[in-house]
């Protein structure tokens, strides 16, 4: 049966692909490429530009869900919105453009399509002209900038003559039912009091009242407060059923009544007469929710004199109302400045600058937002310097110095700063047109390499341009933690809102919502085998891809409970291992969501998280975090989670239960402390953080003595209701930051720091010598790396440096990244931490004390700095109200480093990007990425057969363009990775820049890519697909060079069959990680590691080793070409016969690409 779910899922996949297509009509609106609300651009016009569009809007990504076959190519925006989420395209889209993958209007190649900006793309083959069917189009959406809300008018007149009303006030949009939110605004008002009757004066002695209090679940809540309206004091108390009865009101009264519970907010209801001498009323109430934020104060940069609108907005049961402003921890006047969710500063001034924060208020609690930092320029103070700051590039292995190292060029880079918002009227959230620091001018050089002239262009001149839209991206894959199996098509939800599935392979692509400091997403399991994975998943807010892998825990077998008796399940079953603790089910404790007993068979699934298991952390839900009564996040220490899955074994209804006694084995819990302040948390899979259920009390002894041996447990009370995730957890107040950064390679160039690696610190129990176990984890973080790297918190203690130790890993993409060594002794140079302070923290790379091991982490001691040391005050430990001083520490202060293991990866551009900074993008014909929301990453495989792993080139340079034909791209080095089950064969993946449209979108370039293997290399074959695709898609390259292979690129993503792997993504970094997986498979949807040189290779070359002091045939190449060329052209001959010997069983060979 379990074999069967990926085909359904498919199948499910399939007929909602089929049910867009049948949601179109045969007949309706056609085009040629273009489908507009009020305007239609003749046919071939390029796409019109962002600032020529006559209401604020904005492109979307190229999506491409079908492949023509069947009836046509269809590309529904319900199938899109299905597939890459519906976040990706606005509700209302304004125009929509097609365009062939071959980048093509439909009326340059002559068909005929369908397109609606509300529904989609459709091309039919039966209405193209004879012999011709559908090409493959891929599609984007036109989508209206999000528009601003003018100021609120002055509130209107209170309704009614006396007692209590309504007032509202409105405020305009300056695009119609374009703004989020409502125009209109209510308060409660009061008139003097009515005459005539009230509830002490008049009623209804004949007649009642019958009400009940429920949740929204319909479960009846006992001990309800019930109040009427007008009247004081408390009327009634509902029962153990939740009902109560209310002598003596009018049935025909609509009488608003009001219930309270502790631990729920007030509900309000109004009487319905259901008789002539009776009314009901249902008063639901929802439980308590400490408040979250959804939207935090974003830094500003102001001139003296403009105004600024910093904004906060909070949610949680019920709607936090109360807010409270700060300036550098300083409380504003709320009466002065009239704030509430919005603070409006006017007229800035120089000492207004500073960090701002705001607080948010409900009936359960408090919480706190991140910093805003707010920057105020004097008149005339420049907020872009147009003196670009040093940035180095290394240049190709043979541009190098005459000593043979490495040279560096300095191409100039603007600092990333943002520059003064526009001067607005009213109050604004957001900058309606931000400007950042970019790049205005770039200038030609050239530079003299061994044998030939390499062209690069650098940064002349800075100045304050239009923003371009940073997208923050989590890209990843969900997998199972104890088989690698994917999760396929698992629901994701983030908050409560679902916004997509995961693939068949369980791969995912989230767009994070501007302003939010924490994703929190949930993955739904269809086949119900896991526990639901809740994460929260750091990510880089400047744009830069995250890739995560989720690891997903099985649940537990299941066991069947008799539901009149007793039951005991067990938490940790460690071999060897006594358990955590024990879950006790008493009698009759199991019911329905609407709270009807049940009392037949239970299947119980129990899932423990056991910390003294450390690969265990991986699976672990949420980040252990929790909101203290400050409002601010607060980590915990945990001693075990565990998951309760309950069902009704004949209907597989989920059931809930409790009270249930949890008991916690005393002797398990070792630190000082730990054991008075245990207790019992729930998890809010909406905001990822956990609440408090209850405390835990000794156990009472049952007998008159126990013994020595006995057990002592610590027992607690939990309900099992909507939340299923329970956690053992004790605050913790001792912690502090670690400072880590990410670099290119081990030579740890200060120009060469990584962005967008996940580095993730696991705390340990106490190192052996106390009286924990130390193999024991006690908690987990995870950060991404920006531009000054990035900082984790972590337990620590000053006293005692080995009190707490602590486990950091980092990866990029999925590639573990490597720390730098301790054997036989850490060098402070290499680890980056000054002494004595390195001796304090005792760092141990993995492999320290076993050289085999894994080299991917390092351990530490969590020792604090002590006050008054001069030597420890500069990283790479802060204490925990130091974050500012962390996150801006220079890089000559301390801090711990990872490097890329593959070193022997080489990429130049011309036109110089950063990748992880999207304002270095420049809008120039040879950029390397032509579009900078867009990027698509191409990557060719070369196998090799010889003795050793060789450096592979690959060169891109203008192919067919007018505007860059023979000019240079960029050059990319790859080294050649061993295939383990084939000694003597390797394979490299190596990038050469995509064939497409330039930056301004008018003739696509077909790119020239030449691929030379360096050393005694000849070419042996060419993958039969490619050729014969090459040869159909003219202009054709000359081949006849042995030692190379050149082509024009294709503009279609050929795929595996072909040797070519391309993917496209809004991260750069993501596409090519996700290319370079693909490759190593030698798969179009598959991910590896390890190479597999035979599957998937596009040319092969055979190489062997020079003799000894002769130089290589590419260097002789780089050196004399002329000299080179005439020393193989005498072996032309052998090698024709060669090529043909290779090509010729491989045409009558269709489902082969080599020999």
């Amino acid at each position: 049966m379990a074999s069967l779910l990926p085909l359904l899922c498919l199948c499910v996949a399939a007929a909602h692909l089929a049910e867009a297509r049948d949601a179109f009509p045969t007949e309706g609106p056609t085009g040629t490429a273009w489908g507009f609300h009020g305007q239609s651009p003749p046919s071939g016009q390029p796409s019109p530009a962002l600032d020529n569009w006559e209401e604020a809007s904005e492109w979307t990504s190229w999506f491409n869900v079908d492949h023509p076959g069947g009836d046509g190519d269809f590309e529904s925006l319900a199938a899109i919105r299905f597939y890459y989420g519906p976040a990706r395209v606005c509700p209302q889209p304004l125009a929509l453009e097609a365009r062939t993958t071959d980048w093509a209007l439909p009326a340059t190649v002559g068909e005929r399509v369908h397109l609606n900006p509300t529904r989609g793309f459709w091309c039919l083959n039966r209405e193209q002209p004879r012999g011709r069917r559908c090409s493959n189009y891929h599609v984007r959406f036109r989508c209206p900038l999000e528009a601003a809300w003018g100021t609120w008018g002055p509130w209107g007149p209170c309704s009614g003559s006396c007692g209590p009303g309504r007032r509202s006030r409105r405020r305009s949009c300056p695009v119609e039912d374009k703004c989020p939110g409502r125009p209109l605004e209510a308060q409660k008002c009061v008139r003097p009091q009515c005459p005539g009757c009230n509830p002490d004066t008049c009623g209804c002695p004949n007649h009642v009242l019958l009400g009940v209090v429920v949740t929204p679940s319909g479960r009846p809540l006992p001990g309800a407060r019930v109040f009427l309206q007008g009247r004081p004091g408390t009327v009634a108390t509902s029962n153990a059923h939740g009902n109560f009865r209310v002598p003596g009101i009018c049935a025909s009264s609509r009488a608003n009544i009001s219930a309270q519970v502790d631990g729920f907010s007030a509900g309000v209801a109004q009487a319905q007469a259901n008789g002539s001498v009776s009314a009901v009323v249902t008063v639901v109430l929802k439980k308590l929710e400490k408040p979250y934020l959804m939207k935090h104060p974003e830094s500003r940069v102001r001139e003296a004199g403009q105004n600024v609108t910093f904004c906060c907005k909070a949610a949680g049961t019920p709607t936090p109302k109360k807010y409270s402003w700060f300036h550098n921890g300083t409380l504003l006047n709320r009466r002065e400045l009239r704030y509430g969710a919005q603070l409006e500063l006017r007229g800035l001034r120089p000492d207004q600058a500073g960090t701002y924060h705001c607080k948010a208020w409900n009936d359960a609690g408090t919480i706190r937002s991140a910093a805003a930092w707010l920057t105020v320029l004097a008149p005339g103070q420049p907020a872009c310097d147009p003196q670009p700051l040093e940035h180095l590039i290394k240049l190709p292995d043979d541009c190098g110095q005459p000593d043979g190292s490495p040279a560096y060029l300095d191409v100039g880079r603007c600092p990333d700063v943002r520059c003064p918002g526009p001067l607005v009227s009213g109050p604004r959230c957001g900058d309606s047109s931000t400007r950042c620091c970019s790049v205005r001018r770039l200038q030609s050089q050239a530079v003299r390499c061994s044998g030939y002239v390499l062209p690069v262009k650098v940064v002349a001149e800075c100045g304050c341009q239009k923003c371009l839209p940073s997208r923050a991206l989590v890209r990843g894959r969900v997998v199972a933690a104890d088989s690698g199996e994917p999760l396929r098509f698992a629901r994701i939800l983030r908050g409560h809102e679902p916004i997509g599935f995961t693939s068949y392979q369980g791969d995912f692509t989230i767009e994070v919502p501007p302003s939010p400091e924490r994703l929190v997403l949930t993955f739904l399991d269809p086949s119900g085998e896991f526990v639901d994975a809740v994460r929260v998943l750091p990510f880089d807010p400047w744009g830069t891809g995250v890739y995560h892998e989720v690891k997903a825990m099985r649940k537990r077998v299941p066991v069947i409970l008799d539901a009149t008796q007793s039951n005991r399940i067990p938490l940790g079953e460690l071999r060897d291992e006594a358990p955590m603790g024990e879950l006790v089910l008493p009698p009759g404790a199991f019911r329905f969501a609407n709270g009807r007993p049940y009392l037949g068979a239970v299947e119980a699934r129990v899932t423990f998280v056991d910390p003294r298991d450390l690969a265990s952390v991986a699976a672990a839900p949420s980040d252990l975090l929790f909101l203290d009564h400050d409002g601010e996040l607060t980590p915990l220490h945990t001693y075990g989670m565990f998951s309760v899955d309950l069902r009704a074994t004949s209907s597989g209804e989920q059931l809930q239960a409790g009270p249930l006694a949890v008991r916690v084995a005393a002797g398990q819990i070792h630190m000082a402390g730990h054991a008075e302040a245990l207790r019992l948390w729930s998890l809010d899979p909406s905001t990822g953080l956990w609440e408090e259920e209850g405390r835990f009390q000794r156990e009472a002894p049952t007998g008159p003595r126990v013994r020595r041996e006995e057990r002592v447990f610590l027992v607690g009370n939990v309900e099992v209701r909507e939340r299923r995730l329970f956690n053992l957890d004790v605050p913790e107040r001792r912690r502090c930051f670690v400072k880590v950064r990410v670099y290119a390679n081990d030579k740890f160039t200060p120009s060469e720091q990584v962005e967008g690696a996940v580095v993730t610190l696991v705390n340990l129990e106490p190192a052996p010598g106390f009286s924990a176990n130390p193999r024991a984890w006690g908690r987990f973080d995870s950060a991404v790396t920006g531009p000054n790297g990035a900082c984790l918190p972590a337990f620590c203690h000053e006293e005692q440096p080995d009190a707490y130790t602590a486990l950091v890993t980092a990866t990029l993409g999925g590639e573990e990244l490597e720390p730098a060594p301790s054997r036989p002794r850490p060098l402070p140079a290499a680890v980056g931490v000054t002494q004595p302070y390195l001796d304090r923290l005792d760092y141990r790379r993995t492999d320290h004390e076993d050289p085999a091991f894994k080299r991917n982490g390092f351990r530490i001691n969590m020792a604090k700095p002590r006050p008054g040391n001069p030597a420890e005050a500069r990283g790479p430990v802060y204490p925990w109200r130091s974050l500012r001083e962390c996150q801006e520490a220079p890089l000559t202060d301390s801090h711990f480093r990872f490097a890329r293991v593959e070193a022997d990866r080489y990429e130049y551009n011309v036109v110089p990007f950063r990748e992880s900074a999207p304002a270095s993008w420049t809008s120039d014909f040879l950029a390397w990425w032509p579009n900078p929301q867009e990027f698509r990453a191409c990557f060719l495989k070369v196998r090799i057969q010889g003795p050793q792993e060789y450096m592979v080139r690959a060169r891109s340079a203008g192919g067919i363009h007018p505007r860059t034909q023979g000019q240079l791209y960029g050059l990319r080095d790859a080294r050649s990775v061993r295939d383990p089950q084939q000694p003597s064969t390797s394979a490299a993946c190596v990038e050469f820049k995509c064939s497409g449209m330039l930056f301004d979108q008018q003739l696509a370039d077909r790119t020239l890519v030449t691929i030379t293997p360096q050393g005694s290399c000849r070419r042996t074959a060419i993958n039969t697909l490619l050729h014969d695709y090459l040869a159909r898609h003219p202009p054709p390259v000359p081949t006849d060079d042995p030692i190379a292979f050149s082509m024009l690129a294709p503009l279609d993503p050929l795929g595996h069959n072909y040797g070519v792997y391309t993917v496209t993504d809004q991260s750069p970094r993501l596409a090519k990680e996700i290319a370079i997986g693909r490759c190593f498979d030698g798969s179009s949807d598959g991910f590896s590691r390890e190479m597999k040189a035979d599957a998937g290779t596009a040319v092969t070359f055979q190489c062997q080793e020079p003799p000894t002091g002769r130089p290589s045939l590419f260097q002789r190449l780089l050196e004399s070409p002329a000299s080179a060329l005439g020393d193989i052209r005498q072996e032309m001959g052998e090698v024709a016969r060669a090529q043909a010997r290779a090509t010729g069983p491989l045409r009558t060979r269709q489902g082969r690409a080599w020999q």
